[in-house]
């Protein structure tokens, strides 16, 4: 879980952005346990900005008992949540598009090592089981 983009998403879903640290650490605490979905997700989001610092870049404010996000802030979740590729929309020339052809083999190459990975499981079991007994 990254612990920086956690904070600006927490804090950015408080009215004025504003949260005292008794609720910052419920809410870390919430989503630190939460399963493996949000750790995913900060790290994704920390792979488009990875020199991010909270408090060097004025994206976060320390204030009486809590901390407030910032305009700064704001913009930066922004940028983090925006998809890759959604600032400049291009539209292609029409015998350009026609010339892309979708590379698909990837869902296919990922469903192999799915069935891999089962299989090793299952003959990993296998041999728990022989030796078990």
């Amino acid at each position: 879980m990254n612990f920086q983009i956690t904070v600006l998403k927490i804090l950015v879903s408080y009215p004025a952005g504003f949260a005292v640290m008794a609720d910052l650490k419920r809410d870390m605490a919430i989503l630190a346990t939460s399963g493996r979905d949000w750790a995913e997700r900060t790290r994704r989001l920390s792979a488009r900005m990875p020199d991010l610092d909270i408090f060097s870049q004025g994206l976060v404010e320390r204030e009486s008992g809590g901390w407030k996000i910032t305009a700064k802030g704001r913009k930066a979740l922004e940028f983090l949540e925006a998809r890759p590729g959604t600032d400049q929309i291009e539209e292609p020339a029409p015998e350009a598009a026609a010339a892309q052809v979708p590379v698909l083999r990837q869902p296919a190459e990922r469903a192999k090592r799915r069935r891999e990975r089962r299989e090793r499981r299952r003959e990993a079991c296998g041999r728990a089981r022989a030796s078990a007994s």
